[in-house]
């Protein structure tokens, strides 16, 4: 049986981010992937989005990894060639109550430290996307877009680099953790055939399956509140030029679910719009939902959309801790030394800002593995 240093399970953006900061010095480390490629998940399957930190609750690992995480996403961004765009953002709102919602995001954003916000009136909405009706908005200059896929290839480039050979093994399931004497023995199915590897480290980073993976090692999943429920996405792509360049939202869902039906420019000069939010219990990426609420939510900001402009485009899985009716609840990143585990990392509910936040996140848990390792 092989015995390495480290083993990462699951090939998304926050599995290798970390991979690419624990591997060198000398170090053995796998990342092991279910699917035949890197991003098949949660990854890449979002609007691409590069959040400033607004919405999460003050003192949240959300709130903290994102802010972090912004300016670095743009550094590594533009150092290494990764298509990305500072388009700015708005959240727009009309009436009232929405208007209250977008005093109380600019106070919320503001204590998290995104220092850059501005309140502004129907006036320079129009003048910055005259198509875009509101009474007020929250300006965001420093949300943008990114190539998921592109930081993705950056974080396996810098993994490979720093380790001298390829530590992503693909089409490789795990289908077993034990405790062993020096660590943990992961078993699992490798194409068709069985494989075993000891690692001193383990690192669940598994997305959408990281409860089961959980489970694996031994944790009660229910008591540790660790099990997922899976709430899809669905996206309606517009035919014609888009309306706007800017991203467009309204204020966020009051049920946290989600941010609400928003503008999603690519960086192709696509749009699309997307996405809403409603709970699974098959995985299953066909756009399920109706257009009409999906035309009736945009028309609010953006009334001169037609709903025969709107095709179905793609969906996307969130991993959410909170089941139906319940409150929003942080990221978990736990070294389950206390629950008898050490050396076993998890990463238990990495939704968004889950892609913006993945180098902060990748700094946080290194951190703990060089601690474990040197």
């Amino acid at each position: 049986m092989d015995k390495v240093d480290a083993v990462v399970i699951g090939a998304g953006a926050v599995g290798l981010a970390i991979a690419s900061e624990i591997t060198g010095k000398n170090r053995d480390v796998f990342i092991l992937e279910r699917e035949s490629a890197t991003g098949q998940g949660a990854s890449s399957r979002n609007s691409e989005v590069i959040h400033a930190g607004i919405y999460y609750a003050t003192g949240t690992l959300k709130a903290k990894v994102c802010v972090e995480a912004n300016p670095m996403i743009y550094k590594i961004c533009a150092e290494n060639k990764v298509p990305h765009k500072r388009l700015g953002k708005m959240i727009v709102g009309n009436g009232e109550d929405e208007l209250k919602q977008l005093e109380g995001l600019m106070k919320q954003g503001k204590t998290n430290g995104v220092n850059d916000l501005e309140l502004i009136d129907s006036d320079r909405i129009k003048s910055l996307e005259p198509r875009v009706k509101g009474d007020m908005a929250v300006l965001s200059p420093s949300t943008g877009i990114m190539d998921a896929h592109g930081l993705m290839d950056f974080y396996l480039r810098k993994a490979r680099r720093h380790s001298g050979s390829d530590p992503l093994v693909l089409d490789t399931e795990v289908r077993g953790i034990k405790k062993s004497k020096d660590g943990y023995q992961i078993d699992t199915m490798s194409g068709r055939e069985p494989f075993s590897i000891e690692a001193r480290v383990v690192v669940n980073a598994a997305g959408l399956y990281c409860d089961k993976v959980a489970a694996m090692v031994g944790i009660d999943i229910d008591q540790a509140k660790y099990r997922l429920h899976w709430c899809k996405g669905d996206y309606y792509s517009l035919v014609g030029k888009p309306p706007a360049t800017m991203l467009v939202y309204p204020p966020p869902l009051k049920d946290t679910l989600g941010l609400g039906i928003h503008t999603v420019p690519d960086l192709t000069g696509r749009l699309k719009f997307g996405p809403n939010a409603y709970y699974i219990d098959k995985l299953d990426y066909k756009v399920e939902s109706p257009v009409e609420p999906f035309w009736s939510d945009v028309v609010t900001y953006l009334p001169s959309i037609r709903k025969e402009d709107l095709r179905p485009d793609m969906s996307g899985i969130r991993a959410k801790t909170q089941g139906p009716g319940e409150k929003a609840r942080d990221f978990v990143i736990e070294h389950e030394e206390k629950r008898g585990y050490p050396g076993f990392i998890d990463l238990i509910g990495i939704e968004s800002p889950g892609l913006t936040s993945s180098p902060a996140i990748a700094k946080m848990v290194s951190t703990k593995v060089n601690e474990l390792l040197d």
